[in-house]
């Protein structure tokens, strides 16, 4: 099968084209530029314009859309550009196109998430053969996040915040599983193995990375705090992934202490 991938850069894009290739799929890389690789075939789009759609679409038999920009053009990128890449796959006759959306976006009051959210609706209500994976959130983003409540000296968090990462290597499996399985017109959820609170996730890390930073608590407040809180960014479907953020971080830091 030819598939096209939006996002190819990225990390989840990163994991899946291999996995694609591995497959036997013929895969078309979409980037807002042009890159060099003999093993793909990489094409340049701009789902803010629509620039580069057409001549991305053209021929291919599914899509995978993981392309997203939770910064700067949030709306025009994910929301009105999904909606022209749907437009477009719909002209060229594409039969199936998964698109990666991020658990709790129907539940956790965040303007990012509003736009994934509404991203979903566009393709579930557009002519093509759809399906959506909602994923939790990756080993690497908590970790940034530690990082940059540490920056300070102490970790300040919120210690009853709870999330479960998932490895974004067992997401592109699931992803080309999906790809295989043909257009599920359901939206899925995939999450890793673990529940943590934050204050669990912190001593996890603080261990892996010899730090003794101790743990300011700091409540979050409002609705955004309580969803948080009660599960809004975990899911309770299985399967689930199997790589644990123990394991993440053993293989980031070795047992080498701090980088």
């Amino acid at each position: 099968m030819r598939v096209l991938v939006t996002g190819a850069s990225g990390q989840l894009g990163r994991e899946v084209l291999p996995r694609l290739r591995d497959g036997g799929h013929t895969v078309r890389a979409v980037s807002r530029r042009p890159r060099e690789d003999s093993t793909v075939e990489w094409m340049a789009a701009d789902l803010a314009t629509g620039d580069g759609l057409a001549a991305a679409v053209d021929g291919v038999e599914a899509v995978l859309h993981l392309a997203s920009s939770p910064v700067r053009r949030t709306h025009a990128v994910d929301v009105l550009g999904t909606g022209r890449l749907v437009a477009a796959a719909d002209r060229a006759g594409v039969g199936h196109l998964v698109y990666v959306s991020i658990v709790g976006v129907d539940r956790v009051p965040f303007g990012y998430y509003r736009h994934k959210l509404a991203a979903e609706q566009v393709v579930a209500a557009g002519p093509v053969p759809w399906s959506v994976l909602r994923a939790t959130q990756f080993p690497e983003f908590l970790e940034g996040l530690l990082r940059g409540a540490s920056r300070l000296g102490p970790v300040i968090g919120d210690p009853a915040v709870v999330a479960q990462p998932v490895d974004s290597g067992e997401v592109a499996s699931r992803l080309v599983a999906m790809l295989a399985a043909g257009p599920s017109y359901a939206v899925a959820e995939f999450g890793g193995p673990q529940v943590l609170r934050f204050d669990e996730a912190v001593r996890t890390w603080r261990a892996a990375r010899g730090s003794h930073r101790p743990l300011l608590p700091v409540r979050i407040p409002g609705r955004f705090g309580r969803a948080l809180r009660s599960g809004g960014l975990t899911t309770t479907v299985t399967p689930t992934g199997t790589r644990t953020w123990a394991e993440h971080l053993a293989d980031t830091y070795g047992g080498t202490g701090r980088r």
